[in-house]
């Protein structure tokens, strides 16, 4: 029997050899091909009239799996045009808005390097579940066929143009000291040289390394080592760091500091505010912190949590109801003229140089201002693995609800969100999240407060509720 092909929150994805392979790549193209034949699937502006645009990551043989990709669908007359060099997914992103058609992305983002996948894009976003449960209901459906050439071409000049578009690099050169722009190995490399072209920019993690160097190619705290010891060793301005497909951001104070999401959001909120003068709904996964939703209460701005998952918020990016959106893994995104709703490392990169340049101040300093006016945050998340997977998070979030005490670490509950798992917020603001996995044994556990300790305290908390027997 084959092996079933399900798109998750961000698309499918499989170990390389045992479940992404050739020849389920060539399923997958080919339920596409029938979908988009069969369904007459639509952009905004209408039916779908451009190419097909098919892109690849620098994982191992990524764009070996995307040119098969491309061979099944030119078989289908669905004219793609393969990448010929790797690029960022948000690369993928804007020539689907551009050219009208569909995107297909071979990438597994930030998973281990065993990892592959492909990520379906329409509209200068993520397709919407009812385009991937649409293309999943095709699969296998027809046996796939092949060409044998393919039409490549060069995207990358358009990509950096619309970077530049979107970027105000005019002061950048007021910053003196080495900037530090890691790629982890990912699709990101050389572009931040290309846009920025200052003699203090230094990347590191650039060479093509399919085993990312023997880290997950994540922008988090755990696997920036390399990046915070070369802002300590230049004695750098800044570390900016994007994950394999370069779609999320990671940023290193001047100090060799990580800032997590839950201090990188509100800066970038409270900038785009009281500097770019926007103003509309402020929208992030419920997953991220509460300090955007201060900045939001302050500034008299509506304000909404959604699903984990970027598609969410930039779903109501996309459609006006928003002009800032975040979620917690490093992905950020804000209104702009060319109506690309997409997450993108190198433009948030390039949003942090613009906004150090623009204030004269250091990443410690924007961090400080925002930390002084709103509140401090420390954030931590911790993944335990559990003995089965939950089938129904639903029953499971009812059942845990029954077991909740009046007040958690001497708080009292003010408020339970159930958009995506269970996330409990206290009567000062303080969350904890737990979130199951629907597809393996794992429980994702999120935690903010104003104390590192207490932080702790409410994840040792979770871990008691969610199973005694629990192993982390």
């Amino acid at each position: 029997m084959a092996d079933p092909i399900k798109f998750g929150t961000d698309g499918w994805r499989g170990v390389i050899a045992r479940d992404f392979t050739f020849q389920n790549c060539r399923r997958v193209a080919q339920a596409i091909a029938d979908y988009v034949k069969e369904e007459k699937i639509k952009t905004k502006k209408g039916p779908m009239t451009g190419p097909m645009v098919i892109g690849y990551d620098r994982r191992f043989q990524s764009d070996a799996f995307a040119r098969e990709i491309a061979k099944v669908l030119e078989a289908n007359q669905m004219e793609p045009v393969l990448m010929a060099e790797a690029l960022p997914t948000p690369a993928v992103s804007f020539m689907t808005k551009k050219l009208g058609g569909l995107g297909v992305m071979v990438t597994a983002s930030h998973n281990p390097p065993s990892y592959n996948g492909v990520k379906i894009k329409l509209d200068g976003r993520a397709a919407l579940e009812n385009v991937t449960k649409g293309v999943e209901s095709w699969v296998d459906r027809t046996a796939p066929t092949r060409a044998v050439e393919v039409k490549v071409k060069s995207f990358r000049d358009q990509y950096v143009a619309y970077l530049k578009g979107r970027s105000d690099l005019t002061k950048v050169k007021k910053i003196k000291k080495p900037i530090i722009v890691d790629a982890m190995h990912g699709a990101g490399w050389g572009l931040m040289a290309d846009i920025v072209p200052l003699k203090s920019l230094v990347e590191i993690r650039g060479k093509h390394d399919p085993l990312f160097g023997g880290v997950h190619p994540e922008p988090i705290e755990q696997y920036l080592g390399a990046l915070s010891e070369a802002v300590k060793k230049n004695k750098a301005a800044v570390g900016l760091a994007l994950d394999g497909d370069a779609d999320r951001f990671g940023l290193v104070d001047e100090n060799g500091k990580y800032l997590t999401p839950c201090q990188v959001f509100p800066m970038i909120c409270l900038y785009l505010i009281e500097k770019k003068k926007l103003t509309g709904k402020i929208v992030q996964s419920v997953s991220l912190g509460y300090l955007a939703e201060r900045i939001a209460k302050e500034k008299n701005l509506p304000f909404e949590q959604l699903p984990v998952g970027f598609k969410f918020v930039a779903e109501k990016l996309a459609a006006g109801e928003a002009v800032i959106a975040g979620e917690e893994s490093g992905g950020y995104a804000w209104a702009n003229k060319a109506g690309i709703a997409e997450r993108d490392g190198v433009l948030t990169a390039l949003l942090f140089l613009e906004m150090m340049a623009a204030t004269g101040k250091t990443p410690s300093q924007l961090w400080k201002e925002v930390e002084t006016r709103y509140g401090a945050s420390h954030y931590k998340r911790i993944d335990y693995r559990i003995h089965k997977a939950v089938a129904d998070k639903a029953l499971w979030t009812t059942k845990l609800v029954k077991k909740l005490p009046k007040k958690i670490l001497g708080t009292a509950i003010k408020e339970l969100i159930q958009i995506d798992g269970l996330k409990i917020v206290l009567e000062d603001g303080h969350w904890l999240l737990m979130r199951p996995s629907g597809t393996e044994p794992l429980m994702r556990v999120y935690a903010e407060s104003d104390k590192p300790e207490r932080t702790q305290g409410l994840l040792d908390l979770a871990k008691k509720w969610v199973a005694p027997n629990l192993n982390s």
